[in-house]
């Protein structure tokens, strides 16, 4: 069904907005359309199928940012994803874009108030994702989703949320203005499945040896160990 010329005017200023660009602004409108409407409209598709790949890419993508950008352990990392991929954080996103203004919902879910509901913001989020994905690819979809996912995460940094490293230098810096020296006491295994051991000095303490699948991680490890000392 082609798109009336009012609606192609708002979706390519919504694009215009947030720095996308589709091939084919029939995806991007299909993204707006919740369930309700299709309950009432015959021959109108809705968005799940869409959310359901856009959810995927959103945590693809952001998994990759935050492994290859925090040296925190994979518990942190996964607390950190859950906060910035959250229906929480999404749906102000989604009002900040102008997503509310967009979306297609039936009667019911209109007079109920549907277009301010978190749950219904962010899973638009999500299936725009999903769209954006299938209309021009994932590094499109990529530098799309990183647009809010970076911000978020230095949000949550800013928040108090900082790795073992980081707070074991900044506590050790402060009584004795030196830094932590960490040491790679051994490294086993085929290239493919490693294991590291690493403890930390501080000055004539030893915290670990500690061990893990990267030395990162061990690193963040033998911090934490080093950090409860503290506590």
């Amino acid at each position: 069904m082609e798109l009336a010329k009012q609606r192609k005017k708002e979706l390519s200023d919504f694009c215009n907005r947030v720095g996308i660009k589709f091939k084919k602004l029939e995806h991007l409108d299909q993204a707006f359309h919740h369930r309700s409407l299709t309950n009432e409209a015959h021959g109108v598709k809705n968005n799940e199928r869409l959310e359901f790949l856009g959810d995927s890419v959103l945590g693809m993508v952001t998994a990759a940012y935050l492994y290859n950008n925090l040296d925190n352990p994979e518990g942190d990392l996964a607390k950190i994803k859950s906060a910035v991929v959250s229906e929480k954080a999404l749906a102000p996103v989604a009002i900040k874009f102008g997503i509310d203004k967009l979306l297609m919902l039936g009667h019911g879910e209109e007079m109920s108030g549907g277009r301010t509901k978190p749950a219904i913001l962010a899973d638009c989020m999500e299936a725009i994702i999903g769209a954006y994905y299938l209309d021009s690819g994932y590094k499109a979809a990529e530098a799309y989703v990183l647009s809010f996912i970076e911000p978020a995460v230095k949000e949550t940094f800013s928040q108090g949320v900082k790795d073992f490293k980081t707070q074991l230098q900044e506590k050790y810096q402060k009584k004795t203005k030196k830094c932590p020296q960490y040491e790679l006491v051994s490294k086993t295994g085929p290239d493919h499945d490693q294991t590291f051991k690493v403890c930390v000095h501080l000055g004539d303490k030893v915290f670990g040896p500690v061990t893990a699948k990267s030395k990162k991680e061990a690193e963040q490890l033998a911090a934490k160990l080093a950090l409860d000392s503290f506590n």
